[in-house]
C-alpha cells in the first residue's frame, strides 16, 4: 500500500516551506515588474488640437498636475508641439540642436538656452517626456530686448498688430496694476502692457503655425486666459478649435476668464508685495 504524500508530515512541511519561499519570490518579481498606476490628472486635455494650460509660475502642485494630463495625452498617441513661455525666440535654434544631440537631456536643453530667469526643476519634467515622446519644443516668448523696444517705438515698429481694442488694454492695464501691488500708474501700465500684448500675439501666432499637428502652450494664466491673453490674438476657426484652462490658487480670484479652472491649494510664499507697499505709520 502506498502512503499518499499528504499523510507525510516531513513533506507536508517542506511543501509549505517551498511554497512559501515561491510566493516571497512572486511577491518581489511582481513589485519589480509591474508599475504602481499614477493617479489621474483630473485634466483631459484630449478633444481640442490647441490646447492653452495656464499656471502659476512657482505652484508646484500645479506642475505636478500639468505634467500628468501631458503624459496622458501622449499615452492616446497624440505628438503635439510643445510651445514654452520659460523660452525666448531668440533661443529656437540653440533648443533646435540640443534636442537633437546625442545624449540629449532636459539640463543639456535648458543649458543650452541659457538657463537663467525661471525655476527649472519645475519645467524638466515637460522636457523629459517632450525627450521621450519626440516632441517639438518651441520657444514661446519674446525677450526682454524685444519688449524694451516695443515699449519704446510701439507694436508695429516689431511687426505686432497695434489695433489692441481698448477693452483689452483696459484689462492688461488693471491686470498689471494689480500685480504691482498698486504700485503702478495706469499710464505706466498701459506702457507695459504693450509687452503683455506682443508676447500674447506672438504666442497665438505659433499655435496657428502649429495647429495642424496640435499644440500645447505652457505660460501663465494672464496669457491664457481668454479675454485678454493669447486667445483674444487666434482666429476664430483656431479659436474655435482651442481649449483654455486656467490653474488657479484656491484663495484667488479668476484673473479673467477660462473655457475651464482648476484650483489647487496655495503654493507658501511670502507676500510679494510686503516690499514694494510702504508700511503705514502706526
Amino acid at each position: 500500500m502506498i502512503t499518499p504524500c499528504r499523510a507525510d508530515p516531513t513533506i507536508r512541511r517542506r511543501r509549505w516551506v517551498l511554497a512559501g519561499l515561491l510566493g516571497a519570490a512572486l511577491a518581489a518579481l511582481e513589485a519589480c515588474t509591474v508599475p504602481r498606476p499614477a493617479a489621474d490628472s483630473g485634466l483631459d486635455l484630449r478633444g481640442a488640437p490647441l490646447i492653452l494650460l495656464g499656471e502659476v509660475h512657482d505652484n508646484a502642485a500645479q506642475h505636478a498636475l500639468r505634467v500628468q494630463a501631458l503624459r496622458e495625452l501622449l499615452d492616446t498617441g497624440a505628438r503635439p508641439a510643445l510651445l514654452m513661455e520659460q523660452f525666448d525666440r531668440e533661443q529656437q535654434a540653440a533648443l533646435d540642436a540640443a534636442r537633437t544631440a546625442p545624449g540629449a537631456s532636459p539640463a543639456s536643453i535648458i543649458a543650452a538656452a541659457g538657463g537663467s530667469g525661471w525655476h527649472w526643476p519645475h519645467y524638466e519634467p515637460f522636457l523629459a517626456l517632450a525627450l521621450q515622446h519626440g516632441l517639438v519644443v518651441i520657444a514661446a516668448n519674446v525677450s526682454r530686448t524685444d519688449v524694451r523696444r516695443v515699449i519704446a517705438d510701439g507694436l508695429a515698429a516689431h511687426g505686432f498688430d497695434a489695433a489692441v481694442p481698448e477693452d483689452l488694454m483696459a484689462l492688461q492695464v488693471e491686470a498689471l496694476v494689480a500685480g504691482h501691488c498698486g504700485q503702478l500708474d495706469a499710464s505706466g501700465a498701459r506702457r507695459l502692457a504693450l509687452a503683455q500684448v506682443a508676447r500674447d500675439q506672438f504666442m497665438a501666432r505659433l499655435l496657428v503655425r502649429h495647429a495642424a499637428g496640435g499644440a500645447v502652450l505652457l505660460a501663465g494664466n494672464g496669457h491664457v486666459r481668454s479675454d485678454a491673453g493669447a486667445p483674444r490674438w487666434l482666429p476664430p476657426a483656431e479659436r474655435a478649435r482651442s481649449r483654455v484652462i486656467g490653474l488657479l490658487e484656491s484663495d484667488a480670484d479668476p484673473p479673467g476668464r477660462f473655457d475651464r479652472v482648476l484650483r489647487t491649494e496655495v503654493q507658501p510664499r511670502p507676500d510679494p508685495c510686503a516690499a514694494l507697499v510702504p508700511a503705514r505709520p502706526g
